[in-house]
């Protein structure tokens, strides 16, 4: 008798091994926060050690966003033709060799050279993580395990930061990048024991084997195996080129919304995360502390993001990622008001990092829920690849502004237009029920 393996695991209560699965998604997304902003970590030491200015350090925080936007872009397909998987390991070397020669620069090009590649690990990476996430957790839990994925970039910067605070204080700014690379390293004996293949993809990509590999990954997750497997479903899309399939009759507005939605937001986000250690070093708080402040917006996003996790069963998801998005804005520009003491300066850019962040991982659940499994992965890439090419102006453009004379207030105020855009977009975003025409 034929079934469909992913009707069992949508169905059935999620179990120790799916959530071990999902926990090792948080751990590569947190992993993805911290390579994401080593550089802010390490960017005071940099220019004390360059002599850069704050324009030239600019560009330099956006070059890894420049790497993802093109990694989410040709990796995220990559993860719909060759696996999520596979396509996880490639990134993880990639991230590896990419931090280790950011440790090895000594000058701004080589530095960002080695920042684009470690770039492009973290797109691909964020693009299969969250189909695998979506694919591995039943319909009950679907969006709550894509909001804890990505709650794992904010843990990843806390922990990262921290360590980092306690490296400057005995090394120099290369030890940040140093650590990054040997947790890379540590990851892939992880992902190769307990994170099998998705389901859902291999349903999509049959082989002789299939059955017997899905049987397999079934076991593993506690769940009978299947006599035989259903015929693919007419409806399945398994177009070549699967970035066209984005733009058809039925995801052309998802696509459009949620990618100028990603883009708009983002910028705001990577204006806080990236301009934070540099802003409060400039009020003439030390490196270490300055690391601090970060880490207690990065505090402030976990919070929001497992808040916003809790309330996806109670509130509808899109009206909890426009809310996240308006207070957004305000605490953007709250925290360009300034404050004169580091007490202050950690209470705002907590109630930043709660927002902003809040407003992130809605957007990824948001695009889980969107698309059906055979473009799961490439839409996700999409979103995330013209997102983050886009918002590596956001740091550049900050550096150009403040090189300008223009205060905090003012780069603040226009740096938080991008989430007020945001919340604007996803008011012309209606939800279509993708389950029912796909298992998963």
């Amino acid at each position: 008798m034929s079934q469909d393996p992913r009707v069992i695991i949508n169905r059935e209560p999620m179990t120790r091994a799916q959530w071990g699965i999902v926990a090792i998604m948080v751990g590569l997304n947190a992993l993805d926060g911290f390579d994401v902003l080593s550089i802010s970590f390490a960017s005071p030491g940099i220019a004390a050690d360059w002599g850069i200015d704050r324009a030239a350090l600019g560009f330099v925080l956006s070059m890894e966003l420049i790497g993802m936007a093109i990694g989410s872009l040709l990796l995220g397909g990559m993860a719909d033709k060759l696996g999520r998987r596979t396509t996880i390991l490639g990134c993880l070397g990639l991230m590896t060799v990419g931090m280790l020669g950011a440790a090895t620069s000594h000058d701004v090009v080589t530095l960002s050279l080695w920042r684009v590649l470690t770039g492009l690990g973290i797109g691909g990476m964020l693009a299969a993580t969250n189909a695998a996430v979506a694919e591995a957790a039943n319909e009950k839990h679907r969006s709550l395990a894509v909001v804890l994925m990505a709650a794992g970039y904010p843990v990843g910067t806390i922990i990262g930061g921290s360590i980092s605070a306690v490296l400057l204080a005995h090394y120099d700014w290369r030890a940040v990048f140093v650590f990054g690379a040997i947790c890379s390293v540590l990851f892939i004996p992880l992902v190769l024991w307990r994170a099998p293949e998705s389901v859902a993809f291999q349903m999509t990509r049959r082989r002789p084997d299939t059955l017997e590999r899905i049987n397999h990954t079934l076991r593993r997750m506690g769940h009978a195996p299947v006599e035989a497997l259903v015929e693919p479903d007419g409806g399945e899309v398994r177009s070549r080129a699967p970035v066209v399939n984005l733009f058809s009759p039925g995801l052309i507005r998802p696509t459009i919304v949620l990618t100028l939605a990603y883009l708009s937001h983002i910028m705001t986000f990577y204006f806080i995360l990236k301009w934070i250690p540099k802003i409060v070093v400039d009020m003439g708080f030390p490196p270490p502390q300055a690391a601090g402040v970060l880490v207690w917006a990065s505090v402030g996003g976990a919070t929001g993001s497992l808040i916003l996790g809790l309330l996806t069963g109670k509130v509808r998801l899109l009206a909890l990622t426009i809310a996240a998005m308006l207070l957004s804005t305000a605490l953007v520009i709250l925290f360009g008001g300034g404050q004169s003491d580091l007490a202050g300066l950690s209470l705002v850019a907590a109630c930043a990092g709660f927002a902003t962040n809040a407003g992130v991982v809605g957007l990824y659940a948001l695009i889980a829920q969107s698309f059906p499994t055979a473009v799961r992965a490439t839409a996700t890439g999409f979103v995330i690849g013209i997102g983050r090419g886009g918002s590596a102006l956001a740091p550049a453009l900050a550096g150009l502004l403040f090189a300008a004379g223009q205060g905090l207030q003012t780069v603040a105020i226009l740096m938080s237009a991008g989430s007020l855009i945001a919340a604007a977009a996803l008011l012309f975003l209606r939800q279509k029920a993708t389950a029912a025409a796909q298992p998963v």
